[in-house]
């Protein structure tokens, strides 16, 4: 059985208690079941968390989501083990504002940090993150990977991150395949491979040894007595890794041979760029020739099936990390009080109707698996699915939920633990996604509101000057195209809060959409023109208007300013994260 701990004041209280003639305790009876149920509650073992996120994984990129051709039995396995979400969405599709909403449970139009936002989340903000409110409430804290928000003065350069945890084992921005050769705080891992440098930190974290070079810590071993939350994010199978693939001599056989003997189809609606007779969206609000070049592989067939191979063999690197986190969990005594959540941070388009990347609000983007394993569950409530619309905002409060702690006002999730236990069968009825990054590379603004049946998109105007412009005179009088494509100066960021405000001073849309989800899941045919769904469209514009209202919010935003000029301030240069 085990021993109930007692505070020196409780104790007290007890022997208070104890003196109290007969004639007053039915006086004090209420409180005595109240000071018996703190004591309860002090002998419950707060659980640990793992939450696992990749990057730019489309939902079907595993065997429990349909996969028929990649090997991810620990994943599968997790998933018959938890709940697997059906009809989890991000709010963001890209990577910044996307993980920034996972930290602070706000969508993107409330925390207002993107690529071409020019902020960085202050300090004040990152208080109120699941890690950091989670710390302050006792648990041991670790991040093991990738981070890719600029958090404090300075952004990735300000050493927040680094010393707001008691484990850090992480780079800023992009890892690639092989982040020894770009960050050095992975220059002593055994391994070359993205998976297993994250697999070594894992392995240190948990072993409790933490001999781990390289390594940010402020304490030399986890306490056993505390419960801890370990962020591990991936920056696969996303295009900067798996682009960067050599196949070389070190590297495992999965990440040479596994799928190169397998037909590889192509997707459903993938149309070639020679072949595109049509646009998905009218060019004059998607500039697609102006798209990024590092999402040129979706134009052929062969630059989409070598891509696409290499997505499946980082996502069989990703799964064997996870087989051996469970194998580690069970060997230290964790596996029965240790909670799994598995997510990433949006999907990818892979030459569906021609497009590539990401930033628009499709299901093939905005659409991401998402497993919750619970050990505490009862059985009836473990391997099942879910297909309630739930939402990247709500891992936050349904983590503090979980730990006991107090969910933020500031939060604009749902916790998800009455549709772990069975008792809810929804959180919302509709749901939000938004996309901010209208850039020079072609994106357009939009939103979009959906439920079960239902899904509203309205783009505006895109009036962006375009990127094969600038590369090319950048070309012609030696600039670097990555100083004239990436850098974002002062001025930008009132243009990205006209962004945000014009739709809520009453910008109308350029183009409109309205699919019906249960009859064409691809979104292959745009009914916001016909006569027959009017009704519909009215209904879902009015939906739109309640929801981009909530995901604004109604206090100022908290942001610093972060662009090239204020670095430049600072005698600092920043490089494209």
């Amino acid at each position: 059985m085990k021993q109930i701990k007692t505070t020196p004041i409780f104790k007290k209280l007890l022997m208070n208690i104890g003196m109290i003639k007969y004639r007053h305790f039915r006086n004090v009876l209420p409180l005595l079941f109240y000071l018996l149920g703190i004591v309860y509650l002090e002998a419950q073992e707060r659980p640990n968390f793992v939450f696992i996120l990749t990057d730019d994984q489309q939902y079907g990129l595993m065997g429990c989501t349909g996969n028929a051709i990649v090997q991810t039995p620990n994943l599968d396995k997790l998933a018959s083990d938890g709940v697997l979400f059906t009809n989890a969405h991000i709010t963001s599709a890209i990577c910044t504002p996307s993980r920034a909403s996972i930290l602070t449970s706000q969508f993107e139009r409330k925390h207002q940090i993107n690529f071409n936002s020019g902020t960085s989340m202050p300090k004040e903000v990152w208080e109120t993150t699941y890690p950091m409110l989670m710390r302050n409430s006792g648990y041991y804290t670790g991040w093991i990977g990738k981070n890719h928000v600029p958090i404090g003065e300075g952004g990735y350069r300000s050493g927040l991150m680094e010393q707001s945890f008691d484990y850090w084992y992480a780079g800023h921005g992009h890892l690639r395949f092989y982040p020894k050769e770009v960050h050095k705080i992975f220059k002593q891992a055994k391994n070359d491979t993205q998976a297993e440098i994250i697999g070594e930190g894992i392995e240190d974290f948990l072993s409790n040894e933490q001999k781990l070079e390289g390594v940010v810590k402020f304490m030399e071993q986890r306490p056993k007595q505390k419960p801890f939350v370990l962020s591990i994010s991936f920056n696969l199978p996303h295009g900067a890794g798996t682009s960067t693939m050599q196949m070389k001599e070190t590297d495992d056989s999965i990440y040479k041979t596994l799928y190169r003997d397998k037909t590889i189809p192509l997707p459903k609606n993938y149309i070639a760029k020679a072949n595109i007779k049509t646009p998905k969206l009218p060019k004059e609000i998607h500039h697609a020739d102006d798209r990024q070049q590092g999402y040129n592989y979706v134009d052929t067939p062969t630059g989409y099936r070598e891509r696409y191979t290499r997505q499946l063999q980082a996502m069989t690197g990703i799964d064997r990390i996870v087989g051996r986190l469970r194998q580690l969990l069970k060997a230290h005594n964790l596996e029965k009080n240790t909670i799994i959540i598995f997510t990433s941070d949006h999907g990818l388009f892979m030459g569906q109707f021609g497009l590539g990347g990401k930033a628009l609000c499709y299901e093939i983007t905005t659409h991401v698996p998402l497993i919750i394993f619970d050990p505490k569950l009862k059985k009836s409530n473990r391997g099942r699915t879910s297909n309630a619309l739930v939402q990247s905002i709500d891992l936050a409060p349904t983590l503090l939920s979980k730990s006991g702690i107090d969910i933020p006002q500031s939060y604009q999730g749902h916790d998800l633990s009455p549709l772990l236990k069975g008792k809810q069968n929804a959180v919302r009825e509709y749901l939000y996604t938004e996309n901010l990054w209208s850039t020079h590379f072609g994106n357009p603004r939009c939103e979009s509101v959906q439920n079960k049946k239902w899904k509203y998109i309205r783009y505006y105007k895109n009036e962006n000057f375009s990127a094969q412009e600038k590369i090319k005179t950048a070309e012609q009088i030696g600039i670097p195209t990555s100083s004239m494509l990436y850098k974002v100066h002062d001025p930008d960021i009132a243009i990205y809060r006209s962004y945000i405000n014009g739709p809520l001073q009453g910008e109308i849309p350029a183009y409109e959409e309205l699919y019906n989800l249960k009859t064409d899941p691809d979104e292959t045919t745009n009914l916001a023109m016909t006569e027959a769904n009017r009704s519909v469209l009215q209904k879902m514009r009015a939906v739109w208007k309640k929801e981009i209202l909530y995901a604004k919010g109604k206090d100022l935003p908290q942001v610093l300013r972060y662009t090239s000029d204020s670095e430049a301030e600072r005698a600092i240069l920043i490089e494209p994260k």
